[in-house]
């Protein structure tokens, strides 16, 4: 079936349907799990990169360098923390270019990465854990700083944290990108000043930093690498957060070129650069205070405490205690109304694809805070390795699969799509590919991670989830022969998808369902009506009636 399109070229045309609902008007605000359209993103390259490298303000890095240098030692934790960077670099690169270039989130990207329609569901469930475990850690810093500047009871600041969260995330990316950048700046003094203060007044830190072999005086070797490797990798699925970002990059043309890709490479693969050296200053801190303060190892590994020891270094103590609590309250807020963000994002698309219903982004907004409120209730901090390590597995199966498939399956192979679908009705519901090569490589790494096949082989569950998730997809999609990647070859409209340079197509078409206009990467035909659907109300279809067929 083949529409012949009647277009309205007007940017961002969108009348309101006498019957729209506060849900509909909602995904119009951010264009929430749907392609973000040309006329909505009118954000240059660089406040989309700064926006995103925003959400990279965390304090949790500082933790996990102090606590993995504290279990390993200072050469292990920074061979560690160099596998990291490499690997997030390398499989963040062509899912940051795949949003950036296509304007789309992580799971859509998934979707026709070799999971299919429904197969993505359980990497969204996979996204909204991390979201609400670093949520979770986030808001302990916070709580841990509010005690000790504010004297407010522990259990009671994890409550402010995550209710200061929720009126912050309600309108999207256009308060997000705001907040973002008005507060990085400040940001960055606070917490690079401690560090060179350290640095200049006490070059004596950098020897023993460098000498610091940890509580169990650990010589160098690969076990501990890994295993520190490990722990840092559980920030892999950072790169879907950058991509909530980076979909709102503008098209790619000649005259941005440059600018366009500078801006993809930092704030995409490249925040593993800035959290990489936030976990070696972490590191640096905590063996400053072991070694320099009294009672120093028991709160080594708390940035509050971390940067308030250094502060009291130079400043007057109410003065550093001041400095301290703002850079932990800017920091958990920067991180977290995008942890919440995303977490959003990724329940409502997994409940609105299972159940046809869309139930509005606010309803998982307070779902997933409270699920990080009872994971701070619960102490999670204390057992921060073992949460981070265990959550590794399943977060590098999920990120390596989608990397592999891009990379082999469409580039090399060229098995799979290369561009990206994501629309019901031209996908399977499930691809073997990807989906399978996730089961089997966190099934697996985690059983390593567990002891299930001997302690010899224990530390390198990391690498047994990395290998496994390079290699499974090209050799399931040659046995498969490609065929579950696609359910139909064509949208039914007579209308290019892409303009002369590549990027999805401005062209403005109408859904006869909800009344709304959307650009032409989002619609497809209605199979029952001379008519097009939009991806939303093809996900909403209970009974399937505007769902195009399957074609051979």
């Amino acid at each position: 079936m083949t529409v012949e399109p009647s277009i309205d070229h007007r940017p961002g045309s969108q009348p309101t349907a006498p019957g729209q609902t506060t849900a509909t008007r909602e995904t119009l605000e951010d264009y929430t799990l749907r392609f973000a359209p040309r006329s909505y993103r009118k954000w240059s390259t660089g406040v989309v990169a700064v926006s995103a490298l925003g959400g990279i303000a965390y304090l949790a890095d500082f933790a996990i360098g102090a606590n993995i240098g504290i279990s390993y030692g200072t050469t292990n934790a920074l061979w560690g923390i160099a596998i990291f960077a490499v690997v997030i670099f390398a499989t963040g690169l062509p899912l940051a270019y795949y949003a950036a270039r296509y304007n789309v989130d992580l799971d859509l990207i998934t979707r026709g990465s070799g999971f299919g329609y429904y197969g993505s569901v359980v990497t969204n469930v996979i996204f909204a854990s991390f979201t609400f475990i670093f949520f979770a850690l986030e808001g302990s810093i916070m709580a841990q700083g509010l005690e000790l500047g504010l004297h407010i009871p522990v259990a009671l600041g994890y409550a402010v944290s995550t209710l200061v969260i929720f009126p912050l995330v309600i309108y999207g990316m256009k308060v997000l990108s705001t907040l973002q950048v008005w507060t990085t700046p400040l940001w960055l003094i606070l917490m690079v000043l401690p560090f060179v203060y350290l640095v200049v007044s006490h070059p004596d830190s950098v020897s023993t930093f460098f000498d610091y072999r940890g509580e169990s005086n650990s010589s160098t070797n690969l076990g501990s690498m890994l295993l520190a490797a490990g722990v840092c990798l559980s920030l892999i699925a950072q790169i879907a957060e950058q991509i909530d970002y980076l979909r709102f990059m503008p098209p790619k043309t000649p005259e941005n070129a440059r600018r366009w890709w500078t801006a993809m490479l930092l704030a995409g693969p490249g925040w593993v650069v800035f959290g990489a050296i936030k976990q070696v200053i972490g590191l640096f801190l905590a063996v400053y205070l072991i070694a320099n303060v009294t009672d120093g190892a028991s709160v080594a590994n708390e940035p509050v405490h971390q940067f308030l020891e250094i502060y009291r270094g130079f400043l007057p103590g109410w003065l550093a205690m001041t400095l301290a609590v703002v850079l932990v309250v800017i920091s958990q807020v920067k991180i977290n109304v995008t942890n919440a963000y995303s977490g959003s994002l990724a329940w409502t698309n997994s409940y609105t694809r299972l159940t046809r219903h869309y139930p509005g982004r606010l309803v998982f907004l307070a779902f997933n805070l409270v699920i990080a409120l009872v994971l701070m209730e619960a102490n999670m901090f204390d057992f921060l390795n073992t949460i981070l390590g265990f959550y590794a597995n399943c977060g590098m199966a999920w990120i390596v699969v989608v990397a592999s498939d891009i990379v082999f399956n469409k580039y090399l192979l060229k098995l799979s799509p290369k561009h990206p679908e994501f629309r019901r009705g031209m996908l399977y519901a499930i691809n073997p590919v990807g989906f399978v090569s996730m089961a089997l490589a966190a099934g697996v790494s985690i059983l390593v991670f567990f002891g299930g096949l001997g302690g010899t082989i224990k530390p390198y569950s990391p690498l047994v989830a990395i290998v496994l998730a390079l290699v499974l997809p090209p050799i399931l999609a040659i046995a498969t022969r490609g065929k579950y990647y696609l359910r139909r070859t064509t949208d039914g409209i007579d209308l290019p998808m892409y303009d002369e340079h590549g990027n999805p197509s401005g062209a403005v078409l109408h859904c006869h369902v909800c009344r709304q206009d959307y650009e032409r990467p989002d619609m497809t035909a209605c199979e029952t009506h001379s008519a097009y659907v939009c991806s939303l109300c093809l996900s909403t279809d209970k009974v399937a009636d505007h769902v195009l067929p399957a074609t051979a």
